[in-house]
């Protein structure tokens, strides 16, 4: 089906914010050109019933002043840079301060606080596209970055990130949905059973900055190398998760073919995540303190939604033995991750 419009709202800087909706078959999906933020995926569940499987707001409003990054593009750097400060080529560069001590998601006014342009919509695909100007939030570099967005007919959501640069700079970019396949408002999500392609995680020291060790989950609390329902061990008193508030960590993929796999045992609802992407950020909702309240009327509280952040290690600019983030001038970053829906 074509990509249809409409007017969602009006920035405080008066630019104005349109909502996109791409359909195929009984997937629906809402994206926004304000953050590129993905704020509705409707799913079927296996009598077929429908649900919007991810956390959002019902105003622009909310998005621009209280959004925890709901649905959005992060960057230029997703994830967090200890002291906000890397040095580049011998050159020191310093990113606001937006998380306590630390930057994170790019500073405080990232991409995910940007109108994006939208290019290019056909069936069931949109693609946006941002120029970020050099020195924007600190990061060097003129940035040209495009974001593509296609559903296919089998439950296929797939991510398609392009970004050039005219001088050196680091880069890392995800989405930041935060799934519940029982249904957005629905309430926690610790009975979803999680299963993750990794063995080795980078552990975090306070801020959740990486130690710059990669370390076993064997034997703790992350291993969810076997299916796992969430909330089996989510309370244990394992350093990892006192610090993090619950799963907050950067898993080091092993390349399989399916990255991560996601059930929701009542509804039947599937999640599947393949990425071309090093790691990936599990996340389980550990700030949301009922403060928010979605689209359904619900308010959002702990562990009410988890992500599934494809992407670089995080604070890798300051870690030589992370994955390199740096794009330089002539190379083209690109990253494709692709979210899968299904039944059971």
């Amino acid at each position: 089906m074509p990509v249809s419009a409409e007017r969602f709202g009006t920035t405080p800087d008066g630019e104005e914010v349109d909502r996109y909706t791409l359909s195929v078959g009984q997937i629906r999906l809402q994206v926004l050109s304000y953050g590129g933020a993905v704020c509705a995926i409707e799913a079927p569940d296996r009598e077929g019933r429908l649900a919007n499987v991810v956390l959002g707001l019902p105003t622009l409003a909310g998005y621009v002043h209280r959004s925890p990054y709901f649905g959005c593009i992060t960057g230029r750097y997703a994830n967090r840079i200890a002291g906000g400060r890397f040095t580049l080529d011998g050159r020191p560069y310093h990113i606001p301060l937006n998380d306590g001590p630390h930057a994170i998601h790019g500073g405080g006014i990232g991409l995910d606080k940007r109108v994006w342009k939208v290019e290019e919509c056909g069936d069931a695909a949109i693609r946006l596209h941002h120029t970020s100007p050099d020195g924007d939030q600190g990061f060097p570099g003129t940035l040209d970055l495009s974001v593509g967005y296609t559903l296919s007919e089998d439950g296929q959501w797939r991510i398609d990130y392009a970004a050039t640069t005219d001088a050196p700079t680091v880069l890392n970019l995800t989405n930041h949905s935060y799934f519940n396949l029982a249904g957005e408002g629905s309430g926690d999500v610790y009975r979803h059973v999680v299963q993750i392609d990794a063995d080795r995680y980078t552990p975090v020291g306070p801020g959740q900055i990486p130690t710059g060790t990669i370390e076993q989950v064997a034997g703790t609390p992350l291993d969810f190398t076997s299916p796992t329902e969430v909330g089996t061990r989510i309370r244990d008193g394992f350093p990892q998760l006192v610090t993090g508030h619950g799963y907050d960590h950067n898993y080091v993929l092993r390349g399989g073919d399916v990255a991560a796999r996601v059930v929701e045992p009542e509804s039947g609802r599937t999640l599947s995540v393949r990425t071309t992407e090093p790691g990936m950020q599990f996340y389980t909702g550990n700030f949301l303190d009922g403060t928010l309240v979605g689209p359904a009327g619900r308010a959002y509280r702990q562990g009410d939604g988890l992500a599934l952040e494809t992407q670089h290690f995080p604070d890798s600019p300051n870690q030589p033995n992370f994955p390199s983030t740096v794009l330089r001038p002539g190379q083209e970053f690109r990253s494709t991750t692709v979210y899968t829906f299904g039944v059971e």
